[in-house]
């Protein structure tokens, strides 16, 4: 059986102790790291020479490790989540770069997203602005029998790839103004799809991107930048959908 491919690389990581501290790039390298190792894997080992060396490990956010939670994400090279399409960052392996490559890594840069250390921030904003509407409240009784209430194929398939937003907050690291218009555009979608949705529709869409404005956000100027480093592929047609809905508001 062949060996697995081994490589070394370089890391500039952004190490930063708090928000109210001034943040800089560190070096290290990483040696012998197998292709194979997924790039948080590979940031486990470094941590673990870290820890022996007696110093501060790397602070990342990171959950499941399946592309299921959204809780990772960082800045690889310039993109969020890495140089791969459709994948977050725990999915990211080691092959997709090369022997005796530097990686820069870096935080989300959002003015709301505040670092809490190193490459973790804090995207509670976004907890925020669901829960001023990212879900549905009317009282409906007991559960109907399946297919009871009538939705139309492309409402239903349009809701689903809404829904499957993870809320990562690569949009808003994506974005030249921090946007997180995808992001609220999607949940607002997910909702106003479906016939559930649509007693509370308007409330809705004023609540959620009232509060998106309040956490200082920025406003979407369509350079697409978010759909392309979306891990789920939500499309910009989301943020069309959530503005039309705002101009029905009278907004």
């Amino acid at each position: 059986m062949a060996k697995d491919k081994i490589i070394n690389v370089t890391l500039k990581v952004w190490r930063q102790k708090n928000a109210e501290s001034k943040g800089h790039f560190e070096t290290y390298d990483a040696k012998d790291v197998n292709v194979n190792m997924s790039f948080l894997e590979m940031l486990d080992v470094v941590n673990e020479d870290l820890i022996l060396a007696g110093k501060s490990p790397i602070a990342f956010d990171h959950d499941c490790r399946e592309g299921i939670c959204g809780t990772c994400g960082a800045m690889v090279n310039g993109y969020a989540h890495g140089p791969d399409k459709a994948v977050t960052l725990c999915q990211v392996h080691m092959r997709s770069f090369k022997n005796g490559e530097t990686i820069v890594i870096e935080p989300f840069r959002a003015k709301a997203f505040p670092v809490i250390k190193d490459l973790a921030v804090d995207r509670r904003s976004m907890d925020r602005i669901i829960a001023k509407g990212g879900y549905i409240s009317v009282k409906t009784g007991n559960a109907p029998d399946a297919h009871a209430t009538p939705v139309q194929k492309k409402a239903s398939d349009l809701a689903m790839d809404a829904a499957a937003c993870v809320g990562c907050g690569a949009c808003v690291a994506a974005c030249p103004n921090a946007s997180a218009s995808l992001f609220v555009g999607a949940k607002v979608s997910h909702m106003g799809l479906l016939p559930q949705g649509q007693p509370e529709r308007k409330q809705r869409v004023q609540n959620m991107v009232w509060q998106m404005d309040s956490e200082g956000f920025g406003n979407c100027s369509n350079a697409y930048q978010c759909e392309a480093a979306c891990p789920k592929e939500i499309s910009v047609d989301n943020i069309a959908r959530m503005n039309r809905d705002i101009n029905r508001c009278g907004n």
